[in-house]
């Protein structure tokens, strides 16, 4: 891998990745990797979409949803938890294979009465639970959106976290009590002290600052040595930031609106978005929409958290 100077005199390693899955979604999002299953699982957010890819057969299933879907995460009991757009549901969908539409089960209702918003980023916390935000809808962005924890025995509990237009890069520490989080119209991420059982949160501060002017931050992972893993829309890029904020590697992809990612032991999943571009933009990037993939060089992926449904 090549290696490029960093202005601090470190040496950042960067890679290209390659087309993995050549989905073409409107707005790809939300992918996770469950190892039970082998599989990885992410959203067509504006298609209402979920999609399901096998890497090792190759083959691809989707099912259709009533609601845009925001953000999803695997269940302790092996459904997935799903963020619809005003509410969080439960599926079997391995039990609906041979089916294009998802039976779902309601968990709970989110902003019911507020049609300016809908569900976003989420991830599930190293205790059972999910945490969430609410984008905003309004055409100026204005932040209209909130953070949320859903678990079993509490259903939700709002964080007390700033409001935000668009929530995005919500992760979690290797103990779980460091939350990472950030509003995607400010290039910026910030992190801040989490306990799950009370659904509190203290000392907010920044993690980092986006060093690309147009680069916005999008979903995040934390990976086994502590380092964060960051999707940058705009930029057609993930990053790696260390603990301490530097940047350790820089991963590109081949369309410029990439939107999370995802490690499967040693290879990172990259999903990005069709959603806005012109025909120009699409003749020169025509592979956006799609998922790509990127071998790290060693295993990098920790162990996979799932949330504890009722």
């Amino acid at each position: 891998m090549p290696m490029a100077a960093w202005p601090s005199g470190d040496a950042v390693t960067t890679a290209l990745a390659t087309l993995a899955v050549d989905s073409r979604c409107v707005l790809g999002e939300g992918i996770l990797w469950c190892d039970r299953r082998r599989v990885l699982y992410w959203a067509d957010i504006l298609a209402a979409e979920l999609w399901r890819h096998d890497p090792d057969s190759g083959h691809t299933h989707t099912w259709s949803l009533p609601a845009p879907l925001g953000c999803l995460a695997l269940a302790e009991d092996g459904r997935l938890l799903l963020g619809l757009a005003k509410g969080l549901c439960a599926s079997d969908v391995e039990g609906q294979l041979s089916s294009r539409d998802l039976a779902l089960e309601t968990l709970a209702d989110v902003e019911a009465g507020d049609p300016m918003t809908r569900i976003n980023d989420g991830r599930a916390d190293r205790e059972g639970g999910f945490v969430f935000g609410t984008k905003s809808e309004h055409a100026d962005l204005r932040p209209a959106g909130r953070f949320y924890q859903y678990t079993a025995t509490h259903g939700l509990r709002e964080l007390a976290l700033p409001h935000a237009a668009i929530p995005n890069s919500i992760c979690f520490d290797a103990t779980g009590t460091r939350m990472y989080f950030c509003d995607s119209v400010t290039p910026r991420i910030l992190h801040c002290r989490y306990d799950a059982t009370t659904a509190t949160v203290s000392d907010i501060a920044v993690f980092v600052d986006l060093d690309l002017p147009g680069a916005e931050p999008d979903g995040s992972i934390i990976d086994a040595e502590g380092a964060l893993w960051n999707a940058q829309w705009g930029a057609g890029r993930v990053v790696r930031y260390l603990p301490d904020g530097r940047i350790d590697r820089i991963v590109r992809a081949p369309a410029p609106q990439s939107s999370c990612c995802v490690l499967r032991e040693d290879t990172l999943y990259v999903t990005s978005a069709r959603v806005g571009l012109d025909a120009t933009a699409l003749a020169a990037s025509p592979l956006s929409g799609g998922v790509f993939a990127h071998r790290t060089g060693r295993v990098l992926a920790r162990g996979v958290d799932r949330v504890r449904l009722p």
